[in-house]
């Protein structure tokens, strides 16, 4: 009887050990900060198109975060982002992850996008546009690496409530200002 490699969360209790590749600590440690360094490299090109007068202008909902909200939120969901997109690659590498893997990468770069969509350009319909395919890309990336590492999925479970949020707002601001 061949016995078949699964990935999960918790080592097997019995049977021969798990063959997928696992780094070693330093690696993994390595791995992590590389994540990281990943992960905000979305956030850091939105210094390049930061909200201006345009932002302040538009018409917006009472719900409306203040503007200080943005940056702690969005910097918890980050870290929670590239600590799970860690925790796949810990598992196999990108060998084994390329389809879950390539996904976060997916939804990081439609993320990137979405700010000089709304600040640069100023267009919130594109923004709109953007974030629509994003939160496609987050259940995706999310269903994926549930595969993988049950945790690492329910780390995106904040950044994809954050993002059905924003996607509303965006949705509001759209409307309320065309």
């Amino acid at each position: 009887m061949a016995w078949k490699a699964t990935i999960r969360d918790d080592p097997p209790e019995e049977g021969p050990p798990d063959p997928v590749w696992s780094p070693s600590a330093p690696v993994a440690a390595v791995g992590l900060l590389g994540w990281i360094a990943l992960t905000f490299c979305a956030p850091a090109l939105g210094f390049f198109t930061p909200p201006g007068e345009g932002y302040e202008m538009l018409e917006k909902p009472a719900w409306n975060p203040p503007a200080w909200v943005f940056g702690p939120v969005w910097t918890v969901l980050y870290l929670l982002m590239a600590v799970a997109a860690w925790l796949v690659w810990k598992h196999g590498g990108w060998s084994a992850n390329r389809r879950p893997l390539g996904f976060y990468l997916t939804q990081l770069t439609l993320n990137a996008a979405w700010t000089p969509a709304f600040f640069g350009l100023q267009n919130p319909g594109l923004a709109l546009a953007v974030i629509v395919l994003l939160l496609a890309a987050i259940v995706a990336t999310l269903k994926t690496f549930s595969a993988v590492h049950r945790t690492a999925a329910g780390l995106l479970v904040p950044y994809l409530l954050w993002v059905n949020f924003a996607t509303v707002l965006n949705l509001t601001l759209w409307f309320m200002n065309r």
